[in-house]
This record gives structure tokens, sequence and C-alpha cells, in this order.
């Protein structure tokens, strides 16, 4: 079996449609029906099947699909092997990030450019919907995600997922609202409160709506911003609520935002790096991660020297 003909089944189930394995691998629709032609007269079983528009993989098209991954990691390793005897580095390195871990990851890899035995790095911004990240791993070497505590956990079958943060959602307002005076809140605290949240499908809008089943009342969204920063500034000029996480947004004294925790839910963000298992094994790579999560506890050795700063101010 050809390698690339069996990278092409793998990315045909990751990706679920023709059209997008051939954007991901770089080449016609074409080019991939013709591989997949090719692989499928060495099987009996079918390894496609259509369902609608698109295409998926069938039982046994799942299985060679995690073959491929094995198969895919093995020549890595090979690969990793032989780099090793002249550094490991040189190679470059490509990270995708979300908006606001962009922010908080960017500017750290871009301080460590020029330093000695760090590899080049790219760096992209990609806001998708949850269930996208996985499928950004076929372009980047390193996605950084995330996920809500009550969302699924990301296909650990098909790719290594290393922690960054486990971060606290708290609930964000104006220092003069009336919620400012209480120290924790509950789920029924917040109802009759208007809301700034993400639009559908990214979060924290998935978790304020476990929030309003959780209190027994739907809460009333009244912008939809996908940008923290931007949430956070507008809830320093009126009286809205916002869900905002505790380390990775920088928020200015100046703006009179205050965060309280919540209580009786769990609302925590998971900020994970997804990485292909093939990838996982090169220096380059390992390097990256290294620094990623050094930057990741800077950051909250820093919230938390802020928090308790706040907390101790009269």
């Amino acid at each position: 079996m050809d390698p690339y003909q069996l990278s092409v089944l793998r990315e045909l189930g990751d990706h679920g449609s023709v059209a997008a394995t051939a954007q991901a691998l770089g080449v016609s629709p074409s080019a991939v029906s013709q591989s997949l032609a090719v692989l499928q007269r060495k099987f009996k079983a079918p390894l496609t099947q259509k369902r609608g528009r698109s295409v998926e993989l069938t039982d046994a098209g799942k299985a060679l699909a995690v073959a491929a991954i094995a198969v895919s990691e093995a020549i890595s390793r090979a690969e990793a092997t032989v780099d090793d005897f002249v550094g490991g580095i040189d190679r470059t390195v490509h990270v995708s990030a979300f908006h606001s871990a962009a922010v908080t990851f960017f500017p750290g890899l871009a301080a460590l450019e020029h330093s000695e035995g760090f590899p080049e790095v790219e760096c992209f911004d990609e806001d998708v919907d949850r269930v996208s990240f996985p499928a950004l791993t076929a372009r980047y070497d390193i996605v950084i995600g995330h996920r809500m505590s009550h969302t699924p956990p990301w296909p650990r079958d098909r790719l290594a997922v290393l922690s960054l943060l486990r971060e606290p959602m708290d609930i964000a307002m104006h220092a003069s609202h009336d919620l400012a005076l209480k120290r924790v809140l509950t789920p029924s605290d917040l109802v009759g409160n208007t809301w700034i949240s993400t639009q559908a499908g990214f979060s924290p809008a998935d978790m304020l709506d476990a929030v309003a089943a959780a209190a027994g009342h739907p809460m009333r969204v009244m912008h939809r911003i996908n940008d923290f920063s931007t949430a956070a500034a507008m809830v320093s000029e009126g009286g809205h609520l916002a869900l905002l996480p505790r380390h990775t947004v920088h928020i200015p004294d100046s703006w009179n935002v205050v965060l309280r925790p919540l209580e009786g839910l769990q609302t925590v963000r998971h900020v994970d790096m997804l990485i292909r298992p093939e990838r996982v094994v090169h220096r380059a790579v390992a390097v990256v991660v290294d620094a990623l999560r050094s930057i990741a506890q800077s950051h909250i050795k820093a919230s938390e020297d802020r928090n308790n700063r706040a907390q101790e101010s009269p």
C-alpha cells in the first residue's frame, strides 16, 4: 500500500468530503477520487460510502484510517531519528490558535524567535467552532483549541492532546453592578440580567445555555461578540454581563470590570494543544510545545497575582 493513498483516506475521514480533503492536501478533487479508487481495488470490503452529499468511511475504512496513523507515525519516527543527528530543529513549526489564545501565546513565541536552539515558528489565527479544531491539524503542526468542560472530549484516537490551561470562566461585570458586591455567584443570581455572548456554535455561548438550564430561566443575550477583549470593553461601558476566561484576557484596571466565580456548575475552559501523533515525535515540535507550556504558566501566575492584589485592596 502507498502511504500517500492511506493519508488520503485518513483525511477523508477527518474532513468528510472529497472537496474538503482535496483542499487539505492541496490537490484536485479528481486526484483524491483517483487515489481512493486505487486504494479500494486492494480490498474486498468497501472503504467509503455516500451519505447525502458527503462521503464517510465504513467500519473497514475507519480501521484502515487508524492503521494509516500508525504508518505515518512510524515514518515520522524514522525521520526524527535521523534529524536528531543534526540537532533536530531544522524545521519550521506551524502553530494555529483561536483569537484570545493568539493574543496570549503568539507574542511569547515571537520573543523566542532568535533564541539559540529554538526552531523557526509560523503563527496563524484560526477562529473556528469547537468541532472544527481537530481538522486544522491537517494544516498545522500544533493547533491550540478550546472546549468547555461540559462538551465532548477531543478525539484522542486520532490526536495527541496536550493540556495548556484549565481555565475558569468567570462572570464579568462593571464594578458598580449590584452583583459585584458578592464574592461568589450562583446561576439563580444571574436571572434577569442582559448578556454579551459569542456567536452560536462558539464557546462560551454553549456554556451560557448550561447556566440558563441550571437557573431554570433563559438568559437574554443582547450582543454576539466572539472577541473577549471587545466583550470586556463593552461590559465596562454598560450593565451587561459576560462569561470571560480568568487567565488569558487582560482587562485594564481603568475599565472597572470585575470577575466573579460561578458555583454550582462546571464552568471551566480546556485550552489544549492538538497535534497529530506523527508530528509529536519531532524535536522542533517538542521545543515549541515546551515553550507554550511555559508561557501558559507565566500567564496563570500573573493572573493569580492580579487577583490576590484585587482581594487585598480595600
